[in-house]
């Protein structure tokens, strides 16, 4: 586009130059009309291709959109069974399971775990390694092309969407609020909520400083008016919204990853009281929070590297120990002062 619009616009250029040299013999009547013309003609050619131009770009963003759009639509609905069955607990269990996004590439070789009751364990890993493919498969966003998934006993696959739904909670990474009130972002825990229940949620997810600061309070609606919400402060309201839907299973995937070190202490409490009492899954990038886990699985490149808890990994002379290590010097990095290295 850069190109296209430098050479539209370089006519100007050549239209100057050519009429200094047409006139260095003297100026005519017919150059005068010539130029006036030119001169008038020009603009014109040059706004009508540039408007060209940009519908042309404007076609491809549309294309790109409406491609999307139907790459969303032409997916096929996950299967519902017709003799539905109830979770029995709290357990989550995964049975040789494999998977592949394409169909072609596995990403999940062949894992096998079992989560007990109210245990709390942490997936750890290298980036890509499928730690969050996993917690995606227990909500059944994707069903595995090989093996099972089970909560409380049963097959995701055979539990009510709407139960399944009511079964499992998640506060991801990049939790996003919509542009409604805060009232309207925490009931969507639970549709049926009284203010009072979303306000007690919000005061166990430690929103009170939120609140406090905004305009209208729980009323006040988000991304209006300059109103706008730092990222550890989304998270808190994501916790609450969890919190008001009061799972029994919880997915954790790396919800501090985004809060300043003020947010994170208070992302941190909020995430303990959410936690009491549930079976919790937590992906953590940050390994100071697994220091209280109850199990850690070491997922690198699909598979089950190693488990145990981090006193046994540490242990071990094995990929978590290395992870810890490094986790440990990055934790005491420090920019150096001028004149001290």
């Amino acid at each position: 586009m850069m190109c296209y619009t430098t050479a539209i616009n370089g006519v100007f250029a050549a239209l100057i130059a050519g009429a200094f040299w047409f006139t260095s013999g003297g100026v005519t009547a017919a150059f005068l009309t010539n130029l006036l013309f030119y001169i008038i003609i020009t603009p014109v050619i040059a706004l009508t291709l540039t408007k060209i131009m940009f519908m042309g770009e404007n076609g491809i963003i549309v294309g790109d959109a409406l491609s999307r759009i139907d790459g969303v639509l032409a997916l096929a609905p996950l299967s519902e069974t017709k003799m539905p069955v109830s979770p029995r607990d709290n357990s989550v269990e995964l049975e040789h399971i494999k998977f592949s996004y394409d169909g072609k590439n596995e990403v999940i070789h062949d894992i096998s775990l079992r989560i007990e009751p109210g245990q709390t364990v942490a997936f750890v890993g290298p980036s890509g390694g499928g730690k969050s493919t996993l917690a995606s498969l227990v909500s059944r966003f994707f069903d595995p092309q090989g093996g099972s998934v089970r909560i409380g006993g049963v097959d995701v696959r055979d539990t009510p969407k709407g139960e399944l739904m009511d079964t499992v909670s998640f506060v991801l990474q990049n939790s996003r609020l919509i542009k409604a009130s805060i009232l309207d972002n925490v009931r969507m825990g639970k549709l049926d909520a009284s203010e009072s229940e979303v306000l007690s949620a919000l005061e166990a997810a430690q929103c009170g400083d939120i609140l406090e600061k905004l305009p209208q309070g729980i009323h006040t609606v988000i991304g209006r008016d300059g109103v706008y919400l730092s990222g550890g402060e989304q998270q808190r309201i994501a916790i609450a919204r969890a919190m008001l839907k009061n799972a029994p299973v919880l997915i954790l995937d790396e919800a501090t990853a985004f809060a300043d070190p003020d947010n994170e202490n208070k992302v941190q409490a909020a995430l303990s009281a959410l936690a009491r009492g549930k079976t919790v899954l937590l992906i953590a990038h940050r390994l100071s929070t697994v220091a209280g886990v109850d199990r850690i699985y070491v997922i690198d490149d699909g598979r089950i590297a190693e488990a145990g808890t981090r006193s046994q990994l540490l242990e071990q002379d094995g990929l978590f120990r290395k992870i810890w290590k490094e986790y440990q010097t990055s934790a005491q990095w420090k920019v150096a002062k001028e004149g001290t290295v």
